[in-house]
Formats: C-alpha cells, structure tokens, sequence
C-alpha cells in the first residue's frame, strides 16, 4: 500500500559523498548495502555486465555521463584507448580526479549531463556510452534531453548502456509494506530516484531515437530483486 505521507526525504549527492571519508569511494556514491560498501564480487558483476554490453575494443573511446568519483570508471581504463567522465559534483570530480585521473588518455570533468552534452565540441570522437547508477536522478526533461543529443550528435556511438535503474514494477519488493507515493517514485530528487517500468524507459529512449534491449543482474546481485539494465542501439 502506497505511503499517504507526502513527505520524504530529499536527497544531496555531493553532500553525502562529503560525510565519507577520503577513501571510501564506494560510500561516497552509495554503491552500498546499509552503509556498508559492496564487496569486490559484487563490483565485479558490475564490470563484468557492462564490458559484455559495451563490447569494449582497444580502440573505443568511452564517454561516462554522471561518473561520480571514478572508483569504477577506472576499472575499464585498460579496456579502451580514451575516457571522459563528467559529473555535477565538483566533491565527487575532485576525488576522481587526484585518485584515479590519468591525463592525457583518461580524464574527469565537473559539468551536469545536459551541459556537456550540449557543449561537447567533438562528438564524433566518442565510440561508447556509460551512465551506471545515476540516469534516474536526471529531471525527466533532462534525461529526454540527454538521450535525443547523443541519438543526434554523438554520431559514432553506437551503443549506451544504462545500468541499475529501479525498476517500477518491483518496487513494492524493495520498500515492502511502505510504498512510497506515486510523486515520490517520480521525483529525480528522491532517495533512490524515478522509478519507470520497463516500457516506460523504452518509450523515453524511442523518443530519442535508440533501440532498447534489457537486461538483468544475476541472482547473487544485491539489487537483482529490484533494477534493470538497458543497452541502447540505433
């Protein structure tokens, strides 16, 4: 049953990831069970499901929409020739970039999705696109937005994966008894973000322009019960 307590708590990314410590990169962007970090099996089906989607070549350069910290965009330096983080956070950008920044061939920069997208003087040098665990805090106008300029722009990309989005018809097996409201699980600005079905985010991405194919974690993946994956293709 729906919560009919309107009020909820809003949620600060950079002023959470200000209240961890200096090197716990995995607290900083909640890639956390309870407060506690994940452990490393559970970042590694992270990197494993994103490398099997991206197909990632020694010649991809990766464009990674809402990096965060960079705690696991380094992960897949290796696996390609260059790399571009952008991010809102200035705390998270900085972190990413004293800790894991590798210029001239793998670099961060502090700017919102929008911006950048908008921005980006040379589109065409990007092959791959990575947004993991932050396309739902994106206003809906701007996530709309987002997805048509890469359909667009970024001519060269031809795939963009999405990943660990919650998904709204799972959303009573994560809150239980205490279903938020509809405008809760519809608000970028909420704990865990907008929740949308599956066809929902398939609309959204046709809109744009992109072919949609989803997918899913394994079982023994902390959030499994309740997020999907989508790989976007023209």
């Amino acid at each position: 049953m729906a919560n009919k307590n309107k009020s909820y708590l809003k949620f600060d990314h950079d002023a959470y990831a200000k209240t961890r410590a200096p090197d716990d990169f995995w607290g900083q962007v909640r890639r956390t069970v309870h407060g506690v970090p994940v452990s490393d099996d559970q970042i590694k089906m992270i990197v494993d499901a994103i490398q099997s989607a991206l197909v990632m070549k020694p010649d991809d350069t990766l464009l990674d929409i809402a990096c965060g910290n960079g705690a696991l965009a380094h992960l897949f330096f290796d696996a390609c020739a260059e790399y571009l983080g952008v991010d809102l956070s200035e705390h998270l950008i900085s972190v990413a970039r004293k800790n894991f920044e590798a210029l001239p061939r793998y670099q961060f920069k502090q700017q919102g999705a929008v911006e950048y997208v908008c921005l980006e003087r040379q589109p065409e040098r990007f092959t791959k696109v990575l947004c993991y665990g932050s396309f739902q805090y994106f206003p809906a106008a701007d996530a709309a937005r987002v997805l048509r300029i890469l359909f667009d722009k970024f001519c060269n990309v031809q795939i963009v994966f999405i990943g660990n989005l919650p998904d709204k018809d799972r959303a009573a097996d994560f809150y239980k008894t205490n279903q938020p409201s509809a405008v809760e699980l519809a608000d970028c600005y909420s704990q865990i973000g907008i929740w949308r079905t599956k066809s929902e985010f398939a609309r959204l991405a046709g809109e744009a322009g992109w072919k949609v194919t989803f997918s899913f974690m394994p079982n023994e993946f902390y959030a499994s019960y309740y997020r999907y994956d989508a790989m976007l293709s023209r």
